[in-house]
């Protein structure tokens, strides 16, 4: 499970994206990819990675906090249990492209429920700038944490990302997006997941 993420996560970031990450062998994967991880993992109905996104709480080590403080505007990154950070998120399809907006909604949606069942009571993200239009054409309660700053070469900036107090219940989602695993380091959560299709 984790070399097919690590090897879908190569092919968007590195190959397609074209960013500058650590990789070996076709796979891209970090410092931050380790036991304490959790993954949300989309496929598409071959059963395909065609979208994930990872989260970390903020009270270990995590790719803002280490990698990129600067996008805080001189407040330290934030360090605490009830905050989680979202990262290598992706709906990108390889095969077909039939992933569609409301597709990333979804994973998004589905991404920021798992982090509430994990303790999660707020999201940081680094983001590209183009993601925070993105985020509130799908109805997400977002913030910047500091102004966008150009880093290797894209502007980037830190978001902050509410989780709601009510979120939709699992069970209320259709059958047809029960495809989604959530994967903590190597091992799979208990049972499949609401997610997008």
């Amino acid at each position: 499970m984790k070399s097919e993420l690590e090897h879908y996560r190569y092919k968007v970031f590195v190959e397609t994206l074209g960013w500058d990450l650590p990789s070996q062998d076709g796979r891209e994967t970090d410092q931050f990819d380790h036991d304490d991880t959790y993954y949300v993992i989309a496929r598409d109905g071959e059963g395909r990675i065609n979208g994930c996104a990872r989260l970390l709480p903020t009270d270990r080590q995590y790719l803002l906090g280490e990698i990129f403080p600067q996008l805080m505007a001189g407040q330290a990154p934030p360090r605490h249990h009830e905050i989680w950070e979202l990262s290598r998120f992706t709906s990108m399809d390889l095969h077909d492209n039939r992933n569609t907006l409301e597709d990333t909604f979804r994973l998004l949606r589905k991404a920021i429920a798992t982090a509430a069942t994990l303790g999660a009571r707020r999201i940081i993200s680094v983001s590209p700038v183009g993601i925070e239009r993105l985020l509130r054409q799908g109805g997400f309660s977002t913030e910047r944490a500091g102004p966008p700053m150009r880093v290797n070469g894209h502007l980037l900036y830190a978001c902050w990302i509410d989780v709601p107090a009510q979120l939709e219940p699992i069970s209320a989602l259709p059958a047809r997006l029960w495809r989604m695993l959530g994967v903590r380091g190597t091992a799979a959560l208990r049972g499949q997941i609401a997610g997008a299709a």
